[in-house]
């Protein structure tokens, strides 16, 4: 697996790209079906309800590294089966959704680059969200490489 990362000019966005060693279909249901998204991005296993099409929403409770447990909730802003899905999540205290977009570009080796781009309000709120991108990541790399 190898890793690039750029930081948006703007100072509060993050791009995140990896070359996973798994088709775009395995990395695309790793994300949208509940048991296995549990299993990899650190979520309470049961706690994942996700209907994956455009308007649907999601929710998860996600375990923190220190045991801390938290629930996210969000929607589905648009679905592109084994290439693109965009994710709104809910924040309190936000009017907006934060947004993220996840895109998965084929390789001819039976491998699949995937960028994670968000955008943020504040410098602070960038840090903290590209380092859980980074973990989620990191994750999803080692749950793959156990799955083949």
């Amino acid at each position: 697996m190898s890793s690039h990362q750029t930081t948006a000019a703007d100072g509060f966005g993050y791009t995140l790209t990896r070359t996973l060693d798994a088709s775009a279909g395995a990395v695309w249901r790793a994300w949208t079906t509940p048991g296995q998204y549990a299993r990899w991005a650190g979520a309470v296993e049961g706690s994942v309800e996700m209907d994956v099409r455009p308007g649907g929403a999601w929710k998860a409770t996600m375990v923190t590294p220190d045991g801390g447990r938290f629930p996210l909730t969000g929607s589905y802003l648009e679905t592109a089966e084994n290439r693109r899905l965009v994710i709104g999540m809910d924040f309190p205290g936000k009017p907006e959704p934060a947004t993220m977009t996840m895109e998965l570009h084929r390789q001819d080796d039976d491998r699949t680059r995937i960028v994670l781009r968000q955008t943020c309000d504040t410098a602070e709120e960038r840090d903290m969200a590209e380092q859980g991108s980074t973990m989620l990541l990191d994750s999803l790399g080692a749950f793959l490489a156990d799955a083949r």
